[in-house]
């Protein structure tokens, strides 16, 4: 951990606009010091650490970019916010403003980023890129981005992007055109390039490369070269690559910020990596690092005000909590057997990966995994294996266990693209997501032979809605005719299809809800839930013929559930018991649940200095 002299923290209790004005003043002294160093480096600073809280309107788990930027001058800070309309909108915050300013036209923008100047910001919505003017005004689309996977925006008029999260990077004019295809990841051997940065003098581009499109702690940090039309590995291990002005290249590994030297002239590494902060933020499934550095400061978000550890407990309707005695852990992804008498589950341990592990309520774990890259649990129908999800550096794979861990583990279907598995109908067909060549995930569904069940047998799977919109997330209902899944299409929602499809062309749907996640159908009744922000919602339905009709939503509970915790990408936070009548969540423990509703950014001034004390650059 770095130094932490002058340490300031902004209350939580605090309300929003008291919490920015002094998020202002605190940063705004940080900027003048930042002219300071850049004026008069011959003393070296001491390292100053300030907590900023950006308040609970603040978001930092988004997937399409670094959430908090700063301006090449320093002058201000963006970062996306949750609207009152529920949606994401881009905030600015000028240093010697006391508020934000929420850019009209930004709803549903994620991935901020800054032009040279400091005139204009990037970002995306809506499946497109955009760039708007940092005082407002009309919005202008620059090209489609279908799967953004972050920008960067260069002196010489043009933006590098990569726009379809498994593909290379484009080159895009910044004042908008046909994007030019510079990397290729499949001609040498990779899934993906992402999260570029154009180095000093616009001549290279910095970015994330990975053989697949998880478990980015194995990613490497590649350099291309405009001059030769080349790329290559200068780093192995770790993500989000970004070169500052010491001389250094930054990246994440394990929510750990490392520095190692870099040589501009030759791009490459000259030296050893060197840690220098263990609570950076940083998403392993995608490869994005929450910091950005510049005038002499870093801002990042950290892990510091995440919570360590959490229970597991059921709650009813009527808010009645029964915590089950297992101790508190790092729990996601929850999934009760078909016969309501064990839970299985991912467990993470320290900063490392997950594995699976089996509860019963006769208080008995059983860990099944052991090879800490595993999550994704789902049983089958007899309830006596389970299918999860492996992610390795060069592939991902659905594999299939017994549930009480004997025997080996079978690969079901294995692919160098993301694989969400996710349900099984009652014959035995398995749901799963995929992420496809289009940079859109669909849903799959793969057969599976299971005359002799400890050695199952896949045939190959059959699509069953492909949409550029991304579809996801799909459940069986339990007598297997329908499935319920979440759909990016506007307006996005939960939607359900009829299964099997009466013809191959048969594309009806129904939709059940405007937002919402991770379907969940009630084995007792006719009811369908779902995720909705911190609550979960509940619809009757009626699917006795060939159509489908759902009633009006409402909340399952009148009263308000226990905070929950936030979830990256395709994985879940709840599951129903099989009466219907309690779920198990993982609510964040009390003491913590202030804290993890606000957003804390984190700035340290004279970081330079520090990190050229840390690490020399010969």
């Amino acid at each position: 951990m770095l130094l932490e002299e002058g340490l300031e923290t902004v209350p939580p209790a605090r309300r929003w606009p008291e919490r920015v004005a002094l998020a202002a003043f605190a940063i705004l002294t940080i900027t003048l010091a930042g002219l300071l160093w850049r004026a008069n480096r011959t003393e070296p600073r001491p390292l100053i650490r300030f907590i900023v809280n950006l308040g609970p309107q603040a978001i930092d788990g988004a997937s399409s970019g670094s959430e908090i930027v700063i301006s090449p001058d320093g002058s201000r800070l963006a970062y996306p916010v949750r609207l009152q309309s529920g949606a994401n909108g881009i905030a600015t915050l000028q240093l010697d403003q006391t508020g934000p300013t929420v850019l009209a036209g930004t709803e549903d923008a994620s991935g901020p980023f800054f032009s040279p100047d400091g005139q204009w910001l990037g970002f995306f919505a809506a499946g497109k890129m955009k760039k708007i003017s940092i005082h407002g005004g009309p919005v202008a689309t620059l090209c489609d981005a279908p799967g953004p996977r972050g920008a960067s925006w260069g002196l010489g008029g043009y933006i590098v992007a990569n726009l379809t999260l498994g593909g290379g990077l484009f080159r895009v004019p910044d004042g908008g055109g046909s994007p030019q295809a510079i990397t290729d990841p499949a001609a040498t051997g990779e899934a993906t390039h992402r999260w570029p940065q154009f180095l000093p003098g616009g001549r290279a581009v910095l970015f994330t490369g990975h053989a697949t499109t998880a478990n980015y702690d194995e990613a490497s940090i590649e350099v291309f070269s405009f001059d030769t039309g080349k790329w290559r590995v200068v780093h192995s291990g770790g993500y989000h690559g970004r070169y500052v002005p010491t001389g250094h290249v930054l990246y994440v590994n394990q929510s750990t910020l490392y520095a190692v030297p870099f040589d501009l002239n030759h791009l490459e590494e000259r030296g050893s990596p060197v840690p220098l902060l263990e609570d950076v933020a940083g998403n392993r499934s995608n490869g994005t690092g929450q910091f950005d550095a510049r005038n002499g400061m870093l801002v990042y978000y950290s892990n510091r005000y995440a919570p360590a550890s959490w229970p597991v407990v059921w709650i009813d309707r009527q808010g009645r909590e029964e915590t089950i005695p297992v101790d508190p852990g790092r729990y996601s992804a929850p999934r009760i057997s078909p016969d309501g008498t064990r839970l299985a589950m991912a467990v993470t341990q320290g900063g490392g990966g997950a594995d699976i592990h089996v509860y019963d309520f006769q208080h008995k774990m059983t860990r099944i995994t052991f090879t800490h890259n595993n999550s994704h649990p789902v049983w089958t129908p007899d309830g006596k294996h389970i299918v999860f999800l492996t992610e390795s550096s060069k592939s991902q794979a659905i594999r299939w266990v017994r549930a009480d861990g004997a025997g080996e583990t079978r690969t079901l279907f294995e692919d160098k693209n993301e694989l969400d598995p996710w349900s099984f109908s009652p014959d035995g067909h398995l749901a799963f997501s995929w992420l496809a060549a289009d940079a859109s995930y669909h849903v799959w569904i793969l057969p599976l032979d299971l005359r002799d069940p400890d050695n199952p047998k896949a045939g190959p799977p059959e699509p069953f809605v492909r949409t550029k919109s991304n579809a996801s997330q799909p459940a069986f209902s339990p007598d297997g005719r329908w499935i319920a899944y979440r759909s990016g299409e506007s307006p996005a929602g939960i939607y359900v299809g009829r299964f099997p499809p009466s013809t191959p062309a048969d594309s009806a749907k129904w939709q059940v809800s405007i937002g919402g996640d991770h379907p969940i159908w009630s084995r007792s009744g006719r009811q369908l839930f779902y995720e909705k922000g911190d609550q979960i919602m509940v619809v009757n339905y009626d699917g006795e013929h060939d159509s489908f009709s759902a009633d009006k939503e409402r909340p399952w509970s009148n009263r308000p559930l226990p905070m929950q915790i936030r979830s990256f990408g395709d994985t879940w936070r709840s599951d129903v018991a099989p009466d219907g009548k309690r779920f198990l969540v993982f609510p964040v423990p009390e003491k913590e649940r202030e804290a993890a509703r606000s957003v804390h950014a984190f700035v340290l001034l004279n970081f330079f200095d520090e990190l050229q004390r840390r690490v020399p650059v010969h």
